[in-house]
């Protein structure tokens, strides 16, 4: 069988042809077993048409998925006139994803392997959540789960503190949970749905996209693997420049555990509601994208984005000079509409599973809600944190009264110095 991949090139489907594969077709009986049914049903399906059609060759990797997702959705209650249309369509072409990841008969109870790796259940169950694991799965670990768990637990026996370790646990989860769906969502739309729109036949897809995955995904681990290490090179290298430059005195008497003296920026677009409005969801969208890829390639080598949440992002820096010379020099690059404005603040935040939260946090939101389109709003500990500055000034606009916060808070406009 010649292996075709349909990769979209430019708005359209080139097809790629990568040589032969093995024929590692099943009989309908071998296939049935599998699927979890009669052989009489599997028949049955595939000659009414609820599941593409077997050729002579027998039932591929990807038939038999398909048929494992028909026999799901019949037991979730769907019709199979429902099953037969989504087939035709090439819909459930995913059931191929089954077939590229090991499938472990034999699962092991939380108390056992709890026992196996020298941890306690409830420890063992704490990690587990924090990961982001479903629950219902801690009975029914896998030889895989068991052997994660060990490496866990070796971080833990090297001295690692448990809190540390919790929070670094849900920083894991959550990101790779993120990575995940990007993958899976990406396949969708710029694989799967071309495919379908082309009119390929729902069993062709599957064999095609099955083909495609199976070489991409040993690619992702070691490009993962390699991002990984350079931002932690990285954000070693940051964090030993700043305990450096940090005031001992003010360091020490701020020495709570998990608190960090950061510069918190808040940047959105003035208007974007109304943007939206206008020019609609999708335009809409492309132009934030197109805002957050201009602020994450300008922000200095000691800050970052910790989070977007619309068209708001929010970047954390240790220095604030650092910080105000970015914004001020971005508000003169970007000069699309709606229009950009940022708000500063500096002071001690929480930092937590990745996030950073806090009194001081807020505040920094709260001054670029008082912010109008191609300004910088600072708060006086900015200011006085940068001191004289050769190419910033600072304008009074005076003390305001933010939400949520009893006392007035002393605003200035950053600007560049003439």
């Amino acid at each position: 069988m010649t292996r075709r991949v349909y990769i979209p090139v430019w708005g359209r489907l080139r097809i790629v042809y990568l040589g032969r594969v093995a024929d590692d077709a099943l009989s309908l009986k071998e296939a049935a077993e599998r699927v979890g049914i009669t052989a009489a049903t599997l028949k049955r399906w595939s000659d009414s048409g609820v599941i593409p059609k077997v050729g002579r060759t027998g039932w591929t990797p990807a038939a038999v998925s398909h048929a494992r997702i028909a026999a799901r959705l019949r037991e979730r209650g769907h019709s199979l006139k429902q099953i037969r249309i989504a087939a035709a369509q090439g819909r459930l072409a995913y059931g191929y994803i089954e077939d590229l990841f090991p499938v472990d008969a034999e699962r092991t109870p939380l108390k056992k392997v709890a026992e196996e790796i020298g941890l306690e259940a409830m420890l063992v169950e704490r990690i587990w959540l924090s990961i982001g694991l479903p629950a219902e799965e801690l009975e029914r670990m896998t030889k895989e789960d068991v052997q994660a768990l060990r490496y866990l637990s070796v971080v833990l026996e090297s001295g690692f503190p448990l809190v540390a370790f919790l929070q670094l646990t849900r920083v894991y989860g959550q990101a790779l949970a993120q990575i995940a769906d990007a993958e899976v969502r990406l396949f969708h739309l710029y694989v799967h749905e071309p495919l379908m729109r082309q009119g390929i036949p729902g069993l062709q897809i599957a064999e095609e996209m099955e083909h495609l995955a199976r070489d991409l995904l040993p690619l992702a681990s070691p490009i993962m693997d390699y991002v990984h290490q350079r931002f932690l090179q990285h954000f070693v290298e940051q964090d030993m420049v700043g305990h450096m430059e940090s005031d001992l005195d003010e360091v020490g008497s701020e020495a709570e555990l998990g608190r960090i003296r950061v510069a918190i920026a808040f940047a959105d677009l003035a208007g974007y509601t109304r943007f939206t409005e206008e020019e609609g969801e999708a335009e809409a969208l492309s132009f934030v994208e197109r805002f957050v890829e201009a602020v994450t390639e300008t922000l200095p080598d000691d800050a970052r984005i910790i989070k977007t949440i619309g068209d708001e992002v929010m970047i954390v820096g240790s220095d604030p000079a650092a910080l105000t010379d970015w914004a001020v020099g971005f508000q003169r690059l970007w000069t699309e509409r709606p229009t950009a404005r940022i708000g500063i603040h500096t002071g001690v935040a929480l930092y937590r599973d990745g996030d950073y939260y806090g009194r001081d946090v807020n505040l920094a939101s709260r001054v670029v809600a008082r912010s109008r389109g191609r300004e910088v709003l600072v708060t006086d500990a900015v200011s006085d944190a940068i001191g004289r500055s050769g190419h910033l000034t600072f304008e009074e606009i005076g003390e305001v009264k933010m939400k949520g916060f009893d006392t007035p808070t002393a605003l200035r406009r950053a600007l560049q110095r003439d």
